[in-house]
């Protein structure tokens, strides 16, 4: 019983991402009551834009975790990946539901026909869609009946988080159109993450971080 309450318990670290992950959406929500400008003049942009970069930068952390330990020995963010991911996937959802209500709503009707054309005619929105419609595989299918079932398939298609970064970082950069610096961060540092799963790099990072770790124990215990 002490085992199985040690293995479902939070770390400190884990309670800080699930709560730092919560607050752009406590934030909007308190904006909104407090009449924030933004969102008074044009309340759908506002929303759209930021629960789309909380999408952007928690898939981000997410595929950061596997790296951070890569580099640094760091194991404790390994177990964030997938909370961090759904986070991603909910803010996504929220997106692109603002999304359909902004394009989609005429005449206090939702217009589906409006919907269809405002996605699929508008490259950015397309590759928008495709990233989405990819989470949403990933947030179904992330627990453990779909892990027994799924199998050695289950790895592959959580393999497709990736191709959901790059098609999040395009749909960024087609939508902000002439200052495309923040979405070429992000497109920079997703580069970083993919060069650093080619297992030659990945085995040749983890046995230079080991040989530093070997050298300072060696030099502390000698002085």
């Amino acid at each position: 019983m002490a085992k199985r309450n040690a293995k479902n318990s939070w770390t400190p670290l884990q309670i800080i991402t699930h709560l730092g992950a919560l607050f752009p959406l406590v934030w909007l929500a308190w904006d909104f009551w407090q009449g924030q400008t933004a969102l008074l003049i044009n309340p759908f942009q506002e929303a759209t834009f930021r629960t789309g970069k909380a999408a952007i930068i928690l898939l981000m952390l997410s595929l950061a975790c596997t790296p951070v330990n890569t580099l640094f020995g760091f194991k404790q963010v390994l177990p964030l990946r997938k909370p961090l991911g759904n986070y991603a996937f909910m803010y996504a959802a929220i997106h692109f539901l603002i999304f359909i209500v902004d394009n989609g709503l005429v005449s206090n009707s939702l217009n589906l026909w409006a919907v269809y054309e405002a996605t699929f005619e508008k490259r950015y929105a397309l590759v928008g869609f495709a990233a989405f419609v990819i989470l949403l595989a990933l947030a179904l299918t992330s627990n453990q009946w779909s892990m027994r079932t799924l199998r050695k398939n289950w790895k592959r298609l959580h393999r497709f988080v990736y191709t959901a970064g790059v098609l999040a970082v395009i749909h960024f950069i087609w939508l902000v159109k002439s200052d495309i610096r923040e979405p070429l961060i992000y497109g920079v540092l997703l580069t970083i993450m993919l060069v650093l799963r080619i297992p030659a790099v990945r085995k040749w990072v983890v046995n230079t971080r080991q040989n530093l770790t070997r050298g300072r124990q060696a030099a502390a215990s000698s002085s």
